[in-house]
């Protein structure tokens, strides 16, 4: 499989696009003042206990207090020595079982958080104290003593070879992730990303003696670096870069980490935006469409709620050319891959719900979960999925940090404000004669009714619903004046009496 990271700076945005096969997969946008939070370190000041909700709100200096679950505070982090972390004495608490945490955590008290997801809408951003420093090959959890190993690593040998050094060189209490490019790596690679992580740690933990909260102790590197640090495995041909300070600075990380692949890092000199270059911003456009066309003449209909992703697959133009059930599945099939294509390039999370094309045969529906089970491996968020039910929907979760896509490039229309909807010209025609029945008896001595509304309103009185007008305005005894303003919003309108 081909793939290739594409990095487009333009001002303050930059933007990383994952290509594989040709096909924009994953799209990632920093604009600056804007940038995400996951990943940085903070000395963050508890500002409410909540112990009903078993939660608390800290201050780490964000436009909204940040929210911390009882059972994401590693409570032996909260007091810090000269040495580190104390560790948990045996028979202590462990993560399955919390103290209360008006037990834990008092208001003003100063912790040490990581942010795990970014502020999404009006919530503020998820906290947690179990630190975890990502670097090329491993990921440092000072506050867990575990070692981890990828299960993209799949050979047995190398999973065991890998996990003897990491165990040999770690330090008494800490713990590691081995990540998928760990594979294969020489243990002089793993232990210098061992010795960097260590040093960033204890870097966090100087900062956090020195510094009065709220104060930023670790900050994740910007979009590009990772990008190159997270994204870039065997399978990548090329990452390439338009803006020379940040082809630079990825040039320097790889040349530290990683540099026997430094020569598929370019730098793209091209006079055609590199986006336009490659066919992204066409696939970003598209990416932003409710319904999503299948290449059988199927299509998707997504609709995010406030709850919930609602994503419904119909048939469309296709018609098939054997039996209903054969052609069912095929649609269905069809659209279980491109619906995980969808989750990850719109960087859907929450709570997620398919409604497939019902089926018949439980072997069929069993082929579509598979494919959709398949599909989701080459996704790196975590999923939760069910099988179909028989009405043929699928409940699923996926992992959400940030934003997504659609949220991130759009706004709420301000003509329908997320609706969707505006009420009908009808519908605001008999409102109007209504409100003018209402003013009317407001104001007995005003000889004429005035109407302001949209031409499209103003044209139904004079025209489907005149008869009706009429009828008011023998009714009231008064002359009724309707005038049209282009300028109004599609459901706004004014009456009053002169």
């Amino acid at each position: 499989m081909s793939t290739e990271i594409i990095c487009n700076t333009t001002g303050r945005e930059t933007r990383v696009a994952l290509i594989e096969n040709g096909r924009l997969v994953e799209l990632h946008i920093d604009r600056g003042d804007n940038r995400g939070f996951v990943g940085n370190v903070y000395l963050g000041r508890v500002v409410r206990v909540l112990p009903g909700m078993q939660a608390a709100f800290v201050d780490i200096g964000l436009e909204r207090a940040a929210f911390l679950y009882v059972g994401d505070i590693y409570a032996q982090l909260l007091n810090m020595t000269d040495e580190g972390v104390e560790r948990p004495t045996k028979g202590g608490k462990g993560r399955g079982s919390h103290p209360p945490i008006q037990d834990l955590l008092k208001e003003g008290q100063e912790i040490v958080v990581q942010v795990a997801k970014d502020p999404i809408g009006t919530k503020g951003a998820r906290l947690t104290t179990h630190i975890a420093l990502p670097g090329r090959y491993l990921v440092f959890m000072p506050t867990v003593e575990h070692i981890g190993i990828s299960r993209r690593i799949d050979k047995e040998k190398e999973r065991r070879r890998l996990r003897s050094i990491v165990e040999k060189n770690r330090k008494k209490g800490a713990g590691y992730i081995v990540r998928t490019v760990c594979a294969r790596q020489s243990r002089e690679v793993l232990q210098a990303d061992m010795n960097f992580l260590q040093s960033s740690w204890d870097k966090v933990q100087e900062a956090c003696k020195a510094k009065k909260a709220p104060s930023l102790l670790h900050e994740e590197y910007g979009i590009v670096l990772r990008a190159v640090r997270d994204l870039f495995e065997e399978e990548v041909a090329r990452v390439i870069i338009d803006d020379k300070k940040t082809f630079e600075q990825a040039s320097d990380f790889m040349g530290g980490f990683m540099a026997a692949a430094k020569d598929k890092l370019h730098f793209y000199r091209g006079a055609e935006p590199i986006f336009d270059n490659y066919g992204v911003e066409v696939e970003i456009s598209r990416s932003l469409g409710r319904k999503v066309w299948l290449k059988s003449g199927g299509y998707l209909v997504i609709d995010q709620t406030e709850a919930l992703m609602a994503i419904d697959v119909n048939s469309g133009k296709f018609v098939g050319s054997s039996s209903l059930e054969d052609t069912t599945l095929k649609i269905n099939l069809e659209a279980a891959v491109e619906v995980v294509y969808q989750l990850r390039l719109r960087n859907i999370g929450g709570i997620i719900i398919i409604d497939f094309i019902d089926m018949e045969r439980e072997q069929n529906r069993e082929k579509v979960y598979k494919s959709l089970d398949e599909a989701l491996r080459a996704d790196r968020a975590r999923t939760n999925v069910l099988k179909i039910s028989d009405l043929g929907l699928v409940e699923m979760t996926r992992k959400r940090t940030q934003e997504g896509l659609d949220r991130y490039l759009m706004d709420d229309c301000p003509i329908c404000n997320g609706t969707g909807v505006v009420r009908a010209p009808s519908t605001l025609a008999y409102e109007i004669l209504r409100e003018v029945r209402r003013e009317s008896g407001r104001s007995n001595g005003a000889e004429t009714i005035f109407v302001n509304t949209t031409p499209a309103v103003a044209d139904l009185l004079y025209s489907d619903n005149y008869n009706d007008f009429e009828e008011v305005e023998k009714d009231l005894g008064k002359r009724i004046v309707v005038r049209a303003l282009g300028y109004y919003h599609p459901e706004q309108f004014e009456v009053y009496a002169r």
